[in-house]
């Protein structure tokens, strides 16, 4: 498993240089650029200097290299020929003063425990309510359990997240008054009190995310479980006398998570983007606020470099999904 993992890694190398390249021209191509958000009030030959210090106007295979450089080596103002790895928005008014600009790699560090917290919990509850649902919804096939577990699924996967967001904060904070409407991002825990408010807080955007993230799970964990229930191995294994709670939890369950894991998987990657729908309804400063903000603040190191790291996540859990399916089925080698 080890060499398979390794030569995997090899493989993936030049496909995300070539994401990389995909995602570099898409956005440096694309309609816009930093010098619209230079305030008119800066002089020419001011502005003619920031778009210089910039890289603006190298060539756009050096603007390329040098954006790749900065994943691996984060330098000052000085020390830097080109500008693609450092965000614009926020080092604006240092660009201006000439001062150091502020690192692209730096923002995201500051915004990720604000995504790992909130989206990363939705998601761990979803997937502890979807695969136990799945699982017994697939077992008692039509019964009431199965029928209120598939309408509450279909709900929960077919409404947008934006909808049930607003909706919750209009029921739960504004009617109600349970939880706050907006998600203090400076809040600091520090004692029960404070522990306590960070849960009421999280609350509204973890049912959101989780109600949506468990909905997919848990139809794709039934219906896996469904297909395995018909199998020969676990009427064999009926007929050996095996009790019905190893046949379901040992035999069915350990081969139904096959397909399941790369669905989660996949999903995974969606925490460090941040739900950036639901993170702009609760006002969550995480990497998902920093993606929006970046779109429309035309800076361009953001969005280049958060969109290549949800490329590159990807492609790390579809190995992480791949080495797990010789955990969970004996059948599979890796030589």
């Amino acid at each position: 498993m080890l060499t398979y993992a390794l030569r995997r890694l090899l493989l993936s190398i030049p496909t995300l240089l070539f994401i990389s390249l995909v995602i570099f021209f898409l956005v440096d191509l694309a309609p816009g650029s930093p010098a619209s958000e230079i305030p008119l009030t800066v002089p020419a030959e001011v502005r003619v200097k920031i778009l210089e210090a910039m890289g603006v106007n190298d060539p756009v295979h050096v603007r390329y290299l040098l954006w790749l450089k900065q994943f691996f080596w984060v330098e000052p103002l000085h020390m830097i020929d080109g500008w693609f790895g450092t965000t614009f928005s926020e080092g604006m008014q240092r660009i201006i003063s000439y001062q150091s600009r502020s690192p692209v790699m730096d923002i995201i560090a500051e915004r990720i425990p604000q995504t790992l917290i909130v989206i990363g919990t939705a998601y761990l509850v979803a997937i502890l309510i979807a695969l136990p649902i799945g699982i017994y919804s697939a077992y008692r096939q039509y019964s009431w359990f199965d029928q209120i577990g598939t309408f509450v699924s279909m709900v929960g996967y077919s409404v947008p997240t934006f909808f049930t967001g607003v909706l919750f904060i209009v029921i739960f904070a504004v009617t109600l008054g349970w939880f706050p409407q907006i998600y203090d991002t400076t809040h600091e825990v520090t004692d029960w009190d404070s522990f306590l408010y960070q849960v009421r807080q999280m609350a509204m955007p973890v049912m959101v995310l989780g109600l949506f993230n468990a909905a997919e799970i848990s139809r794709y964990m039934r219906s896996s479980t469904l297909e395995n229930l018909n199998q020969d191995y676990v009427r064999t294994a009926r007929a050996k006398g095996v009790s019905e709670r190893s046949v379901v939890l040992k035999h069915v369950l350990r081969n139904s998570l096959i397909p399941v894991v790369t669905v989660i998987a996949i999903g995974i990657p969606t925490i460090f983007g941040g739900a950036i729908i639901t993170e702009s309804v609760f006002k969550i400063n995480g990497i998902g606020g920093a993606l929006i903000g970046a779109i429309h603040a035309n800076d361009l190191p953001m969005v280049q470099t958060l969109t290549f790291i949800f490329a590159i996540l990807i492609v790390v859990f579809n190995l992480i999904a791949d080495l797990l399916y010789g955990l969970l089925d004996p059948r599979i080698r890796y030589e």
